[in-house]
């Protein structure tokens, strides 16, 4: 079982992330603020097409700045809801369910899905190496825990 700290440090890592990609309709999001949270050549990779989509992470936030600036992306939040944590020495997983909702070319979108985020300890602070993710769709369902 992690420490308690070392915990809450992971935790507060992915609500970092998730307040950063966050905003309301009439607000800017925070893509900036990805880059402090990742070691350098981090990696996103988004699961749920039949080939994954590998972004550094500049190229992710490039993405979702070109969605925003064009208008097509208007409102987006996602959140962590539920989360199992290992961490071991230098190296640490977080898994976690995740629920999302926003705009996308003026239509509602909504969905769940599990991230799986890794993390090393680089001088007494937790830095994410990569983070992937999978969204619940037919034949995919979030498992009981």
């Amino acid at each position: 079982m992690p420490s308690a700290d070392v915990t809450a440090e992971l935790k507060t890592a992915i609500e970092e992330f998730f307040r950063a990609v966050s905003f309301e309709s009439g607000q800017t999001p925070d893509y900036a603020a990805i880059r402090d949270l990742f070691i350098d050549g981090g990696k996103l990779i988004r699961a749920s097409a039949e080939i994954p989509e590998i972004s550094s992470v500049d190229a992710f936030i490039a993405s979702r700045q070109s969605a925003f600036d064009s208008g097509a992306l208007t409102a987006f939040a996602e959140a962590e809801i539920t989360a199992t944590t290992e961490v071991f020495g230098n190296v640490a997983h977080r898994f976690s369910t995740y629920e999302k909702r926003g705009m996308l070319d003026g239509e509602p979108i909504a969905g769940s899905g599990l991230i799986s985020t890794q993390f090393v300890c680089i001088s007494s602070h937790w830095k994410i190496t990569s983070m992937a993710w999978d969204d619940e769709r037919p034949g995919l369902a979030i498992p009981e825990r």
